[in-house]
């Protein structure tokens, strides 16, 4: 036996139990104690002994070839993204001696760039941490700024879940999203906070975290319900930041000419006219002190 973790047996255990028999080909015929299928039917389908595996999901093998995972993920149905994370999980490598820094520094010129932006914009690092973000990007939700964390608002922050029309699809997006982006380095001491957090707190991201789903954000169009202009639809962009581990640039726009990028337009406005408002405030703090 071994103390590594068994991130292969997890994940196969996990979609196993994704997969309805009947959508394998294989008859329902009752008396099942779990959802999904069982082990001796992936064995069958995947045309693999049931000891070996049984071994597999057990971590008692742990190099198995690229023909056997790729047999397994055709019996669970999976594309080609959940595929390559099997793969990525079979590899048995190295256990990294080195800790990725917990701190995350976004380049000047990435700040820089920020604040001219019309468009709400801001700067992700790996675990949804806001590590830079424009006044519009306040504006769309003021949980969009730096030192907040995207995964624990819209887990757990009612305001900010009142704000995402398809709430359950952005949930579903972004735990997917971070199961991709720390593949195996799940003993992160940042990622086993957070996760522990939103496990104890959320339900939602409890039964979302265990169905080890992986995917990759990509340009889409989000539905938001705004308190201050109402319902709006913007696209998303996320741009990585070169010469950086794991930052993101996301910027959100709308259609030029619509009733959107009118509505986009005026909290543009509103957050210029609130930065304006907060620097003449400080404006005689600062020369008392000067």
């Amino acid at each position: 036996m071994t103390d590594k973790p068994n991130h292969l047996g997890e994940y196969l255990r996990a979609r196993r139990g994704l997969v309805p028999p009947e959508q394998a080909g294989v008859p329902d015929l009752g008396g099942r104690r779990v959802p999904g299928l069982r082990r001796e039917e992936v064995a069958m389908l995947a045309g693999i002994s049931v000891d070996y595996y049984l071994r597999l999901e057990r971590g008692r093998e742990r190099n198995p070839s690229v023909q056997v995972l790729e047999s397994i993920a055709r019996v669970f149905q999976l594309d080609d993204e959940h595929t390559a994370h099997l793969l990525s999980l079979g590899a048995d490598k190295p256990r990294r001696t080195r800790r990725r820094p917990r701190t995350e520094t976004v380049p000047a010129s990435t700040v820089k760039l920020l604040p001219p932006l019309p468009y709400p914009a801001f700067v992700e690092g790996r675990y949804f941490d806001i590590l830079a973000a424009n006044a519009v990007a306040t504006a769309l939700s003021p949980r969009l700024s730096v030192g907040g964390n995207q995964l624990l608002d819209v887990f757990l922050d009612p305001a900010e879940q009142s704000l995402h029309l398809d709430w359950d699809g952005t949930t579903a997006c972004y735990a997917a999203s971070l199961r991709r982006s720390v593949g195996t380095d799940t003993d992160d001491p940042r990622l086993v906070e957070l996760i522990g957090e939103l496990c104890l707190a959320s339900p939602r991201f409890r039964a979302l975290w265990n169905r080890h789903d992986v995917a990759a954000q990509r340009a889409t169009s989000v539905p938001f319900d705004h308190p201050q202009v109402g319902e709006l639809r913007l696209h998303r962009e996320r741009l990585a930041i070169s010469g950086t581990d794991g930052l993101t640039l996301v910027i959100y726009h709308a259609e030029a000419g619509s009733s959107d990028d009118e509505k986009l337009a005026l909290l543009g406005s509103s957050s210029l006219t609130q930065a304006e408002n907060n620097g003449l405030s400080r404006r005689p703090s600062a020369e008392r002190h000067g």
